[in-house]
């Protein structure tokens, strides 16, 4: 995204991935997401991958879709993450999102975590856009740096925050600003977890995200109305 922050709602709804990754969801579930996400004019909707073929079929072309690899842990054999990966786009998926080894990346083996994001790079096409999701909540700065430049040499499109899944926590505002710093204007910057209100979006974006993972989008967006709370950034916990 470019320009100024989003002044209203449609505005908004550009930056967003409309999420929904619970194991428990269902076919009927992902045909509900992406009719509330054609109709709040997302810019994707983000599913399982056993659901991208369902979730492309029912887009029609009106929104793009969106899937993850390697989730929640990160803890797949690169061969594997990039198998994955490769199914989905045949699926039809437009985007994917890969989880590193994290654990990998706090045992600074940076060329670990580079061949990790290459192979998943390799194994789809070249429009295919690819995020890294790298759980800032549990990096130090210098290891969130670290690892934005590893998925930077390896030719990701994107580095994202967080899968929402982890203990540690989802988006903060200080993890969106370092990861901007360190790649921003290169990257595209994904803050996900967390972020349930128009304040938390806004802040977000202001600290250099130019995509957001959300679960509850209608009531972040109606927050322009004054429909959602507007209260401080909660920083922490799923989508």
């Amino acid at each position: 995204m470019t320009g100024g922050p989003p002044t209203d709602a449609a505005a908004l709804a550009r930056y967003v991935d409309h999420t929904l990754l619970k194991p428990e969801a269902t076919a009927t579930d992902v045909s509900a997401l992406v009719a509330e996400g054609a109709a709040l004019g997302v810019f994707s909707v983000c599913v399982s991958p056993t659901f991208v073929a369902h979730a492309v079929a029912e887009a029609r072309g009106r929104l793009a879709v969106a899937t993850v690899c390697g989730f929640p842990s990160g803890k797949h054999v690169s061969e594997i993450k990039a198998a994955e990966a490769a199914r989905s786009v045949a699926d039809g998926a437009d985007e994917v999102d890969m989880v590193v080894d994290v654990g990998a990346v706090r045992a600074g083996q940076a060329a670990s975590v580079e061949a990790d994001v290459a192979a998943v790079r390799a194994a789809v096409p070249s429009g295919t856009v690819l995020k890294v999701i790298i759980e800032s909540a549990a990096l130090t700065d210098e290891e969130i740096v670290a690892v934005c430049r590893a998925a930077e040499s390896a030719g990701a499109d994107f580095v994202k925050t967080s899968t929402g899944f982890h203990a540690a926590g989802g988006a903060s505002v200080h993890a969106v600003r370092l990861m901007a710093r360190t790649v921003g204007g290169r990257l595209g910057i994904k803050a996900s977890g967390g972020i349930r209100t128009l304040h938390d979006a806004l802040a977000m974006i202001e600290a250099g995200a130019t995509r957001l993972g959300l679960s509850g989008t209608a009531a972040v967006l109606a927050g322009f109305d004054g429909g959602a709370d507007t209260g401080g950034a909660q920083g922490q916990g799923s989508y």
